[in-house]
This record gives structure tokens, sequence and C-alpha cells, in this order.
């Protein structure tokens, strides 16, 4: 995902200040001769990869300069993801810069939102955490409504643990894997559903209960694939993203047609 501040993506400028078709001028040749260095090398991958790396550079180049202009946007737009306030400025431009991705047709967008890591004074930091995304995402899932992309965009908000309901001689929190909550939108799932549930402590989840393993085979079943088939070779032996575990059986609640 593009920086929030500075140069949204990183070497973009051409070298020495080449235009387009310069720079082809350069490519063309180069693809030309990676291509004859290939047919020696059947089975090679390695040319293949290089070969699409540099067309890639080349592409992102041309195109990205305009994904990344926020000033094409409407005043109403900025606003709405809350450009106008300190809080939400730095979020909101992520939120709208992956907004401006899922219409030109990028599949994945990783959105960070880092120092939610409160060992003290908790219920002050979250909320000054929440400041900061709350309107954002709020704005993004609007937008990608209206213009009619929510329902083939997947959204996941979430992080890799939870926190302990209390910490010792402090008013923070632990780290705490064993029940925390994660939500999603789009995608077809079915709003307004709670998946799951803790025990009377509030410390570990005893109901519904939902391993990363399950998480991953519902996220890649809800985008149409089977985790199953997603397998690579390692160290002699098929390993696939939810490794020997994972089922999706949770992808049928989510949706609507469930």
């Amino acid at each position: 995902m593009g920086r929030s501040g500075g140069a949204p993506i990183q070497n973009l400028r051409r070298p020495g200040g080449l235009s387009s078709r310069q720079q082809r001028i350069i490519l063309d040749p180069l693809g030309k001769w990676n291509r004859a260095h290939r047919e020696s090398r059947v089975g090679d991958s390695r040319l293949d990869a290089r070969i699409a790396n540099y067309e890639l550079a080349y592409r992102m180049q041309s195109a990205a300069p305009d994904v990344i202009d926020l000033s094409q946007e409407t005043a109403a737009t900025r606003k709405m993801y809350g450009f106008e306030f300190e809080p939400t400025e730095r979020f909101g431009k992520m939120c709208l810069l992956a907004r401006r991705m899922v219409e030109r047709g990028v599949r994945y967008m990783h959105l960070v939102n880092t120092d939610w890591d409160a060992h003290s004074g908790c219920k002050r930091h979250h909320e000054q955490q929440a400041e900061k995304v709350d309107r954002p995402i709020a704005a993004l899932l609007q937008d990608l409504d209206q213009r009619g992309l929510l329902e083939e965009t997947l959204v996941i908000w979430g992080g890799e643990f939870g926190r302990t309901l209390i910490r010792q001689g402090s008013n923070g929190r632990d780290h705490h894997p064993y029940g925390f909550s994660m939500w999603m939108a789009g995608g077809g799932i079915r709003g307004g559903q709670v998946i799951g549930a803790t025990d009377d402590f509030r410390f570990a989840a005893v109901k519904d209960r939902v391993h990363v393993n399950d998480l991953h085979a519902t996220m890649l079943s809800l985008l149409g694939l089977d985790h199953k088939a997603l397998t690579y070779l390692f160290e002699r032996r098929d390993h696939r993203l939810t490794d020997v575990g994972g089922h999706n059986d949770l992808s049928e609640r989510l949706t609507k047609n469930s």
C-alpha cells in the first residue's frame, strides 16, 4: 500500500528524467535480449520473472501518478475521509488511495495503522487510536458502496492478537491470543451478525471458535478460491496457505445466500 507521507509510492520517477518513449527504447531491446537468453535455458522461470518485473515497473511508473493524485477528488470526498482533521488525515488518505486503487483493478491493498500496543493507559490510548481510523473506515465502506464496488471488495479489519482484560500493577492490558475479534464487510458478507463468543470472564473463545487457518480458508472462499488447491512445493512437500488445517464452513454463514 502507498505511504501516507512523502511520495505515496517510492521510485516512481524514471531514472535521469527519461521520458516514457526514451524508457521504451531501453526496455524493448533489453526484453528482446532476455527472451533470446531464455530460449537456451528452457524451464528457468527466473528470466520470465525478470522480464515481467521490468514491464510491471514500467506500467506502474506510467499509471501510478494518476492513481495517487488525490487532488482529483472533490472537496466533499476529502472531507468525508477526514482530510480536514489532524487525527484522521493520515489514515483517511490511505483509505482514499485504497478506493482509487480498487476502481482501477488493483486486487489487494494492505493498510497499516500502528501503535495499538497499549500496556498502560489502555482506555485513553485506544480511544485516541480509534479516533484516527473510525471516520476514514466508515467513509471507505460508504464510498465503495455508493460506487457499486463493495459487493466485489472484501474489507477485513483485525490485528495479530487481542488484549487481556487486566494487567497486574497497571491499567493497561497484555497480549492475548485466546479470544479476540475481527470484522469483515463487502465481498458478499451478510452484515449485522456476530459469530462466536468468549467465556464469562471474556478470556477465551468458547463458542464457534475460528482458527486462523479457518479464517484464511473462509477469506479465500469468499474470493472464489479453493484453499486446498493453492499449494507450493517446499522441502519436498506440498504446502498450502492454510497449512494442513483450515475449513471454509464459515463462509456459508457469512454470505447473503446462507
